[in-house]
């Protein structure tokens, strides 16, 4: 849980952070428009890509997704990119499933807190950057109230299970890719 688009298939590629603050802020904003531009125009993706999750109600929309890349491991993670996605994250679930998770999207870099209250599965949180790495990974326990911060400001979380990125060898300061669908 998170204390503190209809889109075809994006890909973001990591990139070197050049420049100001103000500089950063304006290319991520134009590479966002770019890549809202070419979602447009790219086909959609056949309904058996998506990952298979259940829907709040009848009416509620299917979830978007994002295959999260690290090499030649791949996590199929939910997309939380709105406040209520980002408030409900993975509470209430039974289990996260290996090679799933959830990537929390933010509109810019900023300090990031997450906890694990009403969440009954055990996760890792990686934080990542607007350069597609990874800044601080925690450990986070079931049903506790604790806060944990990112060491440094993030675009976007991911919530694995827990023990996940250390099986892997993934570590801070490793890249990721994110492919975008719905």
């Amino acid at each position: 849980m998170l204390h503190d688009a209809g889109c075809n298939t994006v890909i973001y590629h990591s990139r070197q952070a050049v420049g100001s603050r103000r500089t950063a802020t304006r290319r991520t904003m134009k590479s966002l428009i770019l890549l809202v531009a070419t979602a447009a125009a790219l086909p959609h993706v056949s309904p058996d890509t998506a990952a298979v999750v259940p829907p709040q109600s009848p009416s509620a929309p299917l979830a978007a997704t994002a295959l999260v890349v690290f090499g030649s491991d791949t996590v199929r993670a939910e997309v939380a990119n709105t406040a209520e996605t980002r408030g409900q994250g993975l509470m209430y679930r039974d289990a996260v499933p290996d090679g799933t998770g959830m990537l929390f999207v933010f509109d810019r870099e900023a300090e990031r807190s997450f906890w694990m209250q009403n969440t009954y599965v055990a996760l890792d949180v990686a934080f990542i950057d607007a350069n597609f790495r990874i800044v601080d990974i925690q450990q986070m326990e079931p049903e506790t109230t604790e806060i944990h911060d990112g060491a440094r400001p993030a675009m976007f979380a991911l919530e694995v299970r827990q023990g996940w990125f250390a099986e892997r060898g993934i570590a801070v300061g490793d890249r990721c890719q994110l492919i975008f669908s719905q």
